[in-house]
């Protein structure tokens, strides 16, 4: 069963993601991928917080070849239509059908700042687009020689406030076309709960983001990203820990424990340290 198929089942769901290497020693990247090979697919981001490292493409086509299935994401930063359009059929041509298509992190906050954006497309263009591309037929109205097939998602932050414009967004994109949702990191459960809530009758499975705090450094830095909000609780957690990365973990654990209840799934994100991912995964059972 692939993970199209699985988003139909009542399975609870599992995703990750992996960075891509920045210069091309891929041995770290498959020591991590190695660690991942029970989850339900695997994301492969796209340059991300703006940084420069191999693609997402190429990185996906070896996770397909470690027989992990991959969720490629494509950013719409930093190409334009044409190239977007050329990087899902290619995608598919390569075996991958699986896509997660967002705006990506703008250049301010990377090591390119001067760098120019694209965002010919924004994405709910570019989910259309992809439905497009599988009825035949490219943006300039031609025909294609062959269609591709995709599993679309898509991107929502339940903590971004006002709610109702993520909510709003979300609906959007389902008509769209996206099939699967990953969010931003959530630390609150209830608080995710009653964005699912709002949305659970829409019948599109929604996977929020469970990040693995490693160091109170880190916990700091979540803590600077908009729509990151993490209860006081937990920061207490973290900073009274005389094992920072032990605690993360059971939080990370028990986070996603509570989400077995009601949720669909969960998207972990354990930054860089994924060999941790299988122990987080089975105290949660």
């Amino acid at each position: 069963m692939d993970f199209k198929e699985k988003l139909k089942s009542n399975k609870f769901l599992i995703t990750a993601e992996l960075f891509p290497p920045k210069g091309v020693d891929i041995s770290s990247f498959l020591r991590r991928a190695n660690c991942l090979l029970n989850l339900d697919a695997v994301n492969v981001t796209d340059n991300q917080r703006a940084s420069m490292r191999v693609g997402s493409l190429a990185m996906s086509r070896i996770l397909l070849e470690q027989s992990i299935e991959p969720i490629l994401q494509i950013t719409t930063r930093d190409r334009n239509r044409i190239a977007l359009q050329s990087e899902l059929l290619s995608a598919n041509v390569l075996g991958i059908k699986n896509v997660l298509l967002l705006s990506g992190d703008h250049p301010s906050i990377g090591e390119y700042c001067d760098s120019k954006v694209v965002y010919d497309l924004d994405t709910i263009q570019l989910i259309k687009t992809a439905r497009l591309l599988e009825r035949g037929m490219d943006l300039a109205g031609k025909k294609l020689n062959g269609s591709p097939k995709f599993c679309a998602g898509a991107v929502v932050n339940p903590s971004a406030r006002p709610s109702g414009l993520q909510t709003l967004m979300f609906k959007k994109k389902i008509k769209a076309g996206a099939e699967f949702f990953q969010t931003q990191a959530v630390f609150d459960v209830l608080e995710y709960k009653f964005f699912f809530d709002k949305v659970k009758h829409l019948k599109v499975k929604v996977l929020p983001g469970v990040i693995l705090i490693k160091s109170k450094k880190f916990m700091q830095f979540l803590q600077s990203l908009p729509g990151v909000n993490i209860p006081e609780k937990i920061q207490d957690r973290i900073n009274s820990a005389s094992d920072a990365l032990a605690e993360g973990i059971k939080i990370c654990s028990e986070t996603i424990k509570e989400f077995r209840s009601f949720a669909d799934g969960v998207h972990i994100m354990a930054i860089g340290i994924e060999e941790y991912i299988p122990e987080i995964i089975k105290n949660s059972l």
